[in-house]
Protein backbone atom coordinates (compact mmCIF):
# COMPACT_ATOMS: atom_id res chain seq x y z
CA UNK A 1 0.00 0.00 0.00
CA UNK A 2 1.41 3.19 -0.62
CA UNK A 3 2.47 5.22 2.32
CA UNK A 4 1.44 9.15 2.38
CA UNK A 5 1.90 12.07 4.90
CA UNK A 6 -0.83 14.68 5.21
CA UNK A 7 -0.30 17.68 7.01
CA UNK A 8 0.01 21.94 8.45
CA UNK A 9 2.67 23.44 9.92
CA UNK A 10 3.96 26.80 11.22
CA UNK A 11 5.05 27.56 7.52
CA UNK A 12 1.65 26.35 6.18
CA UNK A 13 -1.11 27.37 8.66
CA UNK A 14 -1.70 30.01 10.88
CA UNK A 15 -2.04 29.49 14.54
CA UNK A 16 -5.47 29.60 15.16
CA UNK A 17 -6.32 26.74 12.30
CA UNK A 18 -3.02 24.79 13.65
CA UNK A 19 -4.78 24.72 17.44
CA UNK A 20 -8.40 23.51 15.54
CA UNK A 21 -6.90 19.85 14.40
CA UNK A 22 -4.32 19.62 17.23
CA UNK A 23 -4.58 16.08 18.96
CA UNK A 24 -3.12 14.92 22.51
CA UNK A 25 -2.29 12.14 23.98
CA UNK A 26 -5.47 11.81 25.49
CA UNK A 27 -7.49 12.16 21.72
CA UNK A 28 -5.01 10.29 19.71
CA UNK A 29 -5.56 6.89 20.39
CA UNK A 30 -9.45 7.23 19.19
CA UNK A 31 -8.71 9.43 16.48
CA UNK A 32 -5.88 6.60 15.04
CA UNK A 33 -8.30 3.64 15.57
CA UNK A 34 -11.00 5.90 13.42
CA UNK A 35 -8.32 6.12 10.64
CA UNK A 36 -7.67 2.84 9.86
CA UNK A 37 -11.27 1.75 10.18
CA UNK A 38 -11.60 3.54 7.10
CA UNK A 39 -11.83 1.64 3.95
CA UNK A 40 -8.13 1.57 2.49
CA UNK A 41 -6.33 2.67 5.38
CA UNK A 42 -4.25 -0.01 6.39
CA UNK A 43 -1.74 1.87 9.11
CA UNK A 44 -1.60 5.22 10.82
CA UNK A 45 0.34 7.44 12.88
CA UNK A 46 -0.43 10.82 13.99
CA UNK A 47 1.96 13.92 15.07
CA UNK A 48 0.85 16.48 16.63
CA UNK A 49 3.23 19.37 17.86
CA UNK A 50 2.85 22.99 19.14
CA UNK A 51 4.09 23.35 15.30
CA UNK A 52 2.52 20.58 12.87
CA UNK A 53 -0.56 18.33 13.35
CA UNK A 54 0.59 15.25 10.47
CA UNK A 55 -0.98 11.74 9.73
CA UNK A 56 1.15 9.54 7.93
CA UNK A 57 -0.82 6.50 6.78
CA UNK A 58 -0.73 3.46 4.27
CA UNK A 59 -3.78 3.62 1.87
CA UNK A 60 -5.33 1.60 -1.03
CA UNK A 61 -4.96 2.77 -4.30
CA UNK A 62 -8.34 4.93 -4.90
CA UNK A 63 -8.31 5.41 -0.95
CA UNK A 64 -6.09 8.03 -0.79
CA UNK A 65 -8.19 11.11 -0.26
CA UNK A 66 -9.54 9.47 2.81
CA UNK A 67 -7.67 10.56 5.67
CA UNK A 68 -7.88 13.82 4.58
CA UNK A 69 -11.93 13.92 4.69
CA UNK A 70 -11.83 11.96 7.63
CA UNK A 71 -9.89 15.16 9.49
CA UNK A 72 -12.21 17.60 8.02
CA UNK A 73 -15.32 15.46 9.62
CA UNK A 74 -13.39 14.64 12.46
CA UNK A 75 -12.92 18.32 13.55
CA UNK A 76 -16.20 19.90 11.99
CA UNK A 77 -14.72 21.84 9.72
CA UNK A 78 -16.20 22.95 6.08
CA UNK A 79 -15.49 20.38 3.32
CA UNK A 80 -11.98 22.11 1.85
CA UNK A 81 -11.66 24.32 5.03
CA UNK A 82 -7.99 22.92 4.83
CA UNK A 83 -7.00 22.64 1.66
CA UNK A 84 -5.10 25.66 0.61
CA UNK A 85 -2.63 25.04 3.86
CA UNK A 86 -2.01 21.61 3.52
CA UNK A 87 0.45 19.49 2.17
CA UNK A 88 0.76 16.13 0.90
CA UNK A 89 4.08 13.67 -0.23
CA UNK A 90 3.96 9.72 -1.08
CA UNK A 91 6.06 7.27 -0.92
CA UNK A 92 9.64 8.88 -0.99
CA UNK A 93 8.59 12.11 -0.36
CA UNK A 94 6.67 10.77 2.95
CA UNK A 95 9.23 9.11 3.98
CA UNK A 96 12.15 12.38 3.38
CA UNK A 97 9.68 14.68 4.65
CA UNK A 98 9.65 11.75 7.86
CA UNK A 99 13.15 12.17 8.18
CA UNK A 100 13.87 15.55 7.97
CA UNK A 101 11.01 16.16 10.57
CA UNK A 102 12.35 14.20 13.31
CA UNK A 103 16.06 15.51 12.81
CA UNK A 104 14.80 19.16 13.37
CA UNK A 105 15.13 20.45 9.34
CA UNK A 106 11.58 21.14 9.33
CA UNK A 107 11.63 22.64 12.65
CA UNK A 108 10.95 26.66 13.05
CA UNK A 109 13.76 26.31 15.07
CA UNK A 110 16.73 24.39 12.43
CA UNK A 111 17.38 21.56 14.43
CA UNK A 112 15.83 21.94 17.37
CA UNK A 113 16.03 18.39 19.74
CA UNK A 114 12.70 18.30 20.49
CA UNK A 115 10.64 16.73 18.05
CA UNK A 116 12.48 13.39 17.79
CA UNK A 117 11.24 12.74 21.46
CA UNK A 118 7.66 13.85 19.86
CA UNK A 119 8.16 11.54 17.17
CA UNK A 120 8.79 8.65 19.78
CA UNK A 121 5.41 9.86 21.69
CA UNK A 122 3.74 9.41 18.63
CA UNK A 123 5.18 6.39 17.46
CA UNK A 124 4.41 4.79 21.19
CA UNK A 125 0.60 6.27 20.82
CA UNK A 126 0.60 4.53 17.57
CA UNK A 127 2.21 1.04 19.02
CA UNK A 128 -0.27 1.10 21.79
CA UNK A 129 -3.51 1.61 19.47
CA UNK A 130 -2.08 -1.21 17.12
CA UNK A 131 -2.03 0.90 14.02
CA UNK A 132 1.32 -0.31 12.93
CA UNK A 133 2.56 -3.11 10.05
CA UNK A 134 6.12 -3.71 9.27
CA UNK A 135 5.87 -1.28 6.54
CA UNK A 136 5.45 1.60 9.04
CA UNK A 137 7.47 -0.11 12.14
CA UNK A 138 10.18 -0.15 10.04
CA UNK A 139 9.57 3.26 8.73
CA UNK A 140 9.80 4.32 12.48
CA UNK A 141 12.92 2.69 13.48
CA UNK A 142 14.90 3.62 10.30
CA UNK A 143 13.61 6.76 11.71
CA UNK A 144 14.98 7.32 14.63
CA UNK A 145 18.52 5.87 13.68
CA UNK A 146 18.67 8.72 10.61
CA UNK A 147 18.05 11.06 13.36
CA UNK A 148 21.04 9.80 15.70
CA UNK A 149 23.45 9.41 12.46
CA UNK A 150 22.98 13.10 11.80
CA UNK A 151 23.14 14.14 15.22
CA UNK A 152 26.37 12.55 15.79
CA UNK A 153 28.03 13.12 12.17
CA UNK A 154 26.86 16.90 11.90
CA UNK A 155 26.89 19.85 13.93
CA UNK A 156 23.37 20.22 13.52
CA UNK A 157 23.33 19.67 17.67
CA UNK A 158 26.23 21.56 18.48
CA UNK A 159 24.40 24.89 19.52
CA UNK A 160 21.60 24.61 21.77
CA UNK A 161 18.65 25.67 20.12
CA UNK A 162 14.70 24.81 21.03
CA UNK A 163 11.77 26.08 20.91
CA UNK A 164 12.41 26.77 25.09
CA UNK A 165 16.24 28.37 24.21
CA UNK A 166 14.17 31.10 21.36
CA UNK A 167 11.92 31.89 24.17
CA UNK A 168 14.05 32.68 26.97
CA UNK A 169 15.99 34.77 24.23
CA UNK A 170 12.73 36.61 23.38
CA UNK A 171 12.31 37.16 26.93
CA UNK A 172 15.66 38.74 27.15
CA UNK A 173 15.13 40.98 24.15
CA UNK A 174 11.47 42.08 25.68
CA UNK A 175 12.49 42.64 29.38
CA UNK A 176 15.01 44.74 30.46
CA UNK A 177 16.60 43.09 33.56
CA UNK A 178 15.35 39.64 34.00
CA UNK A 179 17.99 39.42 37.07
CA UNK A 180 15.22 41.84 38.66
CA UNK A 181 12.22 39.52 36.89
CA UNK A 182 9.87 37.72 38.60
CA UNK A 183 8.69 34.56 36.02
CA UNK A 184 5.72 32.17 36.01
CA UNK A 185 5.93 29.02 34.45
CA UNK A 186 2.03 27.54 33.17
CA UNK A 187 2.93 23.83 33.04
CA UNK A 188 5.06 21.32 34.25
CA UNK A 189 6.32 19.37 30.74
CA UNK A 190 9.60 19.13 29.25
CA UNK A 191 9.00 22.42 27.73
CA UNK A 192 8.93 24.30 30.33
CA UNK A 193 11.43 22.57 32.02
CA UNK A 194 13.91 23.65 29.68
CA UNK A 195 12.89 26.96 29.56
CA UNK A 196 13.28 27.03 33.29
CA UNK A 197 17.11 26.28 33.22
CA UNK A 198 17.93 28.56 30.78
CA UNK A 199 15.94 31.62 33.43
CA UNK A 200 18.26 29.80 35.93
CA UNK A 201 21.20 30.56 33.86
CA UNK A 202 19.81 33.95 33.44
CA UNK A 203 19.71 34.23 37.17
CA UNK A 204 16.29 34.98 37.28
CA UNK A 205 15.61 35.18 40.84
CA UNK A 206 11.90 34.10 41.09
CA UNK A 207 10.39 31.25 39.96
CA UNK A 208 6.58 30.62 39.89
CA UNK A 209 5.62 27.08 38.71
CA UNK A 210 1.95 26.42 37.91
CA UNK A 211 0.74 23.46 37.25
CA UNK A 212 -2.70 21.07 37.13
CA UNK A 213 -0.92 18.58 39.25
CA UNK A 214 0.33 20.28 42.28
CA UNK A 215 2.93 17.48 42.50
CA UNK A 216 4.35 17.59 39.27
CA UNK A 217 4.66 21.39 39.71
CA UNK A 218 6.85 20.81 43.01
CA UNK A 219 8.57 18.74 41.79
CA UNK A 220 9.95 20.95 39.01
CA UNK A 221 9.94 23.56 41.58
CA UNK A 222 12.45 21.41 43.71
CA UNK A 223 14.87 20.89 40.74
CA UNK A 224 14.52 24.92 39.70
CA UNK A 225 14.39 26.28 43.39
CA UNK A 226 11.41 28.12 42.47
CA UNK A 227 7.45 28.17 43.78
CA UNK A 228 5.12 25.58 42.77
CA UNK A 229 0.74 26.41 42.85
CA UNK A 230 -2.12 24.72 40.94
CA UNK A 231 -3.61 26.35 37.71
CA UNK A 232 -6.73 26.30 40.33
CA UNK A 233 -4.41 29.13 42.26
CA UNK A 234 -3.54 31.23 38.85
CA UNK A 235 -5.51 34.01 39.27
CA UNK A 236 -3.95 34.70 42.77
CA UNK A 237 -0.60 34.92 41.56
CA UNK A 238 -0.62 36.35 38.00
CA UNK A 239 -0.14 39.42 39.45
CA UNK A 240 3.19 38.90 40.99
CA UNK A 241 4.51 37.90 37.34
CA UNK A 242 6.18 40.36 35.57
CA UNK A 243 6.84 37.64 32.48
CA UNK A 244 4.42 34.62 32.17
CA UNK A 245 6.10 31.78 29.74
CA UNK A 246 2.96 28.88 29.08
CA UNK A 247 3.08 25.31 27.84
CA UNK A 248 0.51 23.30 28.64
CA UNK A 249 -1.41 20.22 27.02
CA UNK A 250 -5.12 21.90 27.34
CA UNK A 251 -7.20 22.04 24.91
CA UNK A 252 -8.99 25.37 26.37
CA UNK A 253 -7.18 28.54 27.56
CA UNK A 254 -6.10 28.43 31.16
CA UNK A 255 -5.50 32.33 31.21
CA UNK A 256 -8.01 34.31 29.99
CA UNK A 257 -8.88 38.10 29.22
CA UNK A 258 -10.85 38.34 32.50
CA UNK A 259 -7.47 37.06 34.90
CA UNK A 260 -4.96 39.26 33.11
CA UNK A 261 -7.29 42.53 33.40
CA UNK A 262 -7.28 42.17 37.00
CA UNK A 263 -3.87 41.38 37.31
CA UNK A 264 -2.66 44.20 35.15
CA UNK A 265 -4.92 46.43 37.88
CA UNK A 266 -3.34 45.12 40.84
CA UNK A 267 0.32 45.52 39.50
CA UNK A 268 -1.22 49.30 38.86
CA UNK A 269 -0.49 48.82 35.25
CA UNK A 270 3.38 47.80 35.56
CA UNK A 271 3.78 45.60 31.96
CA UNK A 272 3.45 42.28 31.91
CA UNK A 273 4.71 40.23 29.19
CA UNK A 274 3.18 37.01 28.11
CA UNK A 275 4.40 34.11 25.90
CA UNK A 276 2.09 31.35 24.88
CA UNK A 277 4.33 28.48 23.21
CA UNK A 278 1.37 26.14 23.34
CA UNK A 279 -1.00 25.40 20.95
CA UNK A 280 -3.61 24.97 21.29
CA UNK A 281 -2.79 28.63 23.20
CA UNK A 282 -3.08 28.48 26.55
CA UNK A 283 -3.81 32.63 26.40
CA UNK A 284 -6.57 33.98 25.35
CA UNK A 285 -5.80 35.44 22.41
CA UNK A 286 -8.26 38.47 23.37
CA UNK A 287 -5.46 39.61 25.91
CA UNK A 288 -3.45 41.29 23.65
CA UNK A 289 -6.09 44.15 23.70
CA UNK A 290 -5.26 44.72 27.31
CA UNK A 291 -3.03 47.84 27.73
CA UNK A 292 0.05 47.40 28.97
CA UNK A 293 0.27 44.00 28.42
CA UNK A 294 1.88 42.17 25.50
CA UNK A 295 1.26 38.71 24.37
CA UNK A 296 2.85 36.79 21.82
CA UNK A 297 2.80 33.41 20.65
CA UNK A 298 5.12 30.62 19.20
CA UNK A 299 4.74 32.12 15.94
CA UNK A 300 6.69 35.40 17.18
CA UNK A 301 9.64 32.98 17.58
CA UNK A 302 10.46 33.60 13.85
CA UNK A 303 11.69 36.92 14.85
CA UNK A 304 14.50 35.54 17.26
CA UNK A 305 16.12 32.13 15.49
CA UNK A 306 19.41 32.59 17.39
CA UNK A 307 22.69 33.40 15.41
CA UNK A 308 24.06 30.24 15.16
CA UNK A 309 21.31 29.35 12.34
CA UNK A 310 24.14 29.80 9.68
CA UNK A 311 26.29 26.91 10.90
CA UNK A 312 23.09 24.98 11.40
CA UNK A 313 22.72 25.54 7.65
CA UNK A 314 25.46 24.10 6.89
CA UNK A 315 25.30 21.26 8.90
CA UNK A 316 22.00 20.96 7.54
CA UNK A 317 23.00 20.56 3.74
CA UNK A 318 25.54 17.22 5.80
CA UNK A 319 22.18 15.62 7.20
CA UNK A 320 20.02 16.40 3.72
CA UNK A 321 22.91 14.59 2.30
CA UNK A 322 22.40 11.52 4.90
CA UNK A 323 18.59 11.49 4.98
CA UNK A 324 18.70 11.07 0.42
CA UNK A 325 20.73 7.72 1.23
CA UNK A 326 18.42 6.19 4.05
CA UNK A 327 15.31 7.13 1.81
CA UNK A 328 16.89 5.14 -1.33
CA UNK A 329 17.64 2.07 1.96
CA UNK A 330 14.22 2.10 3.01
CA UNK A 331 12.38 2.04 -0.64
CA UNK A 332 14.73 -0.68 -1.34
CA UNK A 333 13.40 -2.69 1.07
CA UNK A 334 9.34 -1.34 0.91
CA UNK A 335 9.68 -2.30 -2.48
CA UNK A 336 10.76 -5.96 -1.73
CA UNK A 337 7.38 -6.21 0.07
CA UNK A 338 5.35 -6.39 -2.90
CA UNK A 339 2.65 -8.99 -3.21
CA UNK A 340 4.88 -11.23 -5.92
CA UNK A 341 7.53 -11.48 -3.39
CA UNK A 342 8.45 -14.97 -2.30
CA UNK A 343 9.13 -14.03 1.21
CA UNK A 344 5.92 -12.54 2.09
CA UNK A 345 4.00 -15.49 0.23
CA UNK A 346 6.06 -17.97 2.15
CA UNK A 347 5.96 -16.26 5.21
CA UNK A 348 2.13 -15.90 4.71
CA UNK A 349 1.99 -20.00 3.69
CA UNK A 350 3.50 -20.59 7.23
CA UNK A 351 1.95 -18.99 9.17
CA UNK A 352 -1.29 -20.29 7.88
CA UNK A 353 -0.02 -23.44 8.23
CA UNK A 354 0.83 -22.63 11.92
CA UNK A 355 -2.08 -21.40 13.16
CA UNK A 356 -3.92 -24.52 11.74
CA UNK A 357 -1.99 -26.82 13.58
CA UNK A 358 -2.09 -24.95 16.26
CA UNK A 359 -6.10 -25.10 16.32
CA UNK A 360 -6.09 -29.03 16.63
CA UNK A 361 -3.45 -28.88 19.32
CA UNK A 362 -5.55 -26.84 20.98
CA UNK A 363 -8.99 -29.00 20.20
CA UNK A 364 -7.10 -31.72 21.38
CA UNK A 365 -6.32 -30.85 24.94
CA UNK A 366 -10.10 -29.65 24.82
CA UNK A 367 -10.80 -32.96 24.10
CA UNK A 368 -9.28 -34.33 27.10
CA UNK A 369 -6.01 -35.54 26.01
CA UNK A 370 -2.78 -34.54 27.73
CA UNK A 371 -0.34 -31.21 27.02
CA UNK A 372 2.40 -33.54 26.41
CA UNK A 373 0.37 -35.42 23.33
CA UNK A 374 -0.98 -32.30 21.64
CA UNK A 375 2.53 -30.17 22.01
CA UNK A 376 4.29 -33.74 20.15
CA UNK A 377 1.29 -33.61 17.81
CA UNK A 378 2.12 -29.81 17.07
CA UNK A 379 5.46 -30.23 16.58
CA UNK A 380 5.47 -33.18 14.26
CA UNK A 381 2.82 -32.33 12.21
CA UNK A 382 4.05 -28.87 11.97
CA UNK A 383 7.09 -29.63 10.45
CA UNK A 384 5.97 -31.73 8.03
CA UNK A 385 3.85 -29.27 7.19
CA UNK A 386 6.69 -26.71 6.59
CA UNK A 387 8.81 -29.05 5.29
CA UNK A 388 6.67 -30.92 2.48
CA UNK A 389 6.79 -28.93 0.08
CA UNK A 390 10.21 -27.52 0.09
CA UNK A 391 10.94 -31.40 0.26
CA UNK A 392 9.21 -33.09 -2.69
CA UNK A 393 10.85 -29.70 -4.90
CA UNK A 394 14.66 -30.98 -3.83
CA UNK A 395 13.45 -34.82 -4.44
CA UNK A 396 12.25 -33.56 -7.88
CA UNK A 397 15.32 -31.64 -8.62
CA UNK A 398 18.04 -34.41 -7.48
CA UNK A 399 16.24 -36.96 -9.80
CA UNK A 400 16.23 -34.62 -12.67
CA UNK A 401 20.22 -33.43 -11.81
CA UNK A 402 18.88 -29.74 -11.05
CA UNK A 403 22.68 -29.15 -9.41
CA UNK A 404 21.75 -26.25 -9.24
CA UNK A 405 18.69 -25.52 -7.59
CA UNK A 406 20.35 -28.16 -4.95
CA UNK A 407 23.07 -25.93 -3.97
CA UNK A 408 21.18 -22.97 -3.98
CA UNK A 409 18.84 -24.67 -0.94
CA UNK A 410 22.25 -25.44 0.67
CA UNK A 411 23.17 -21.58 1.02
CA UNK A 412 19.92 -20.68 1.66
CA UNK A 413 19.33 -23.18 4.27
CA UNK A 414 22.74 -23.11 5.94
CA UNK A 415 23.72 -26.83 5.08
CA UNK A 416 26.63 -28.91 4.13
CA UNK A 417 29.66 -27.38 2.64
CA UNK A 418 27.58 -24.18 1.37
CA UNK A 419 27.60 -22.18 4.66
CA UNK A 420 30.14 -20.36 6.22
CA UNK A 421 30.51 -21.74 9.66
CA UNK A 422 33.94 -22.72 10.20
Amino acid sequence: MPLIALGLNHLSAPIDLREQVAFDSDSAPQALAELTRLDGVDEALILSTCNRTELYCSVAAGAEAAPLRWLHQHYDLPGGRLDEFLYRHEESEAVRHMFRVATGLDSMVLGEPQILGQVKDAYRLARQAHTLQAPMERLLQNTFAVAKRVRTDTRIGAHPVSVAFTAVRLVERLFTDLRGATVLLVGAGETIELAARHLVDKRVPRLLVANRTLENAQALATRIGGYAVTLADLPQHLAEADIVISSTASRTPVITRAMVAAAIARRRHRPMFLLDIAVPRDIEAEVADLQDVFLYSIDDLRQVIDAGLRSREAAAREAEAIIDLQVEHYMAWRRALTVDNPIVALRTRAEAQRDEVLAKARALIAAGRSPDEAMTYLANTLTSKLLHAPSARLREAALKGESDLLHAAGRLYGLGTHDDTP
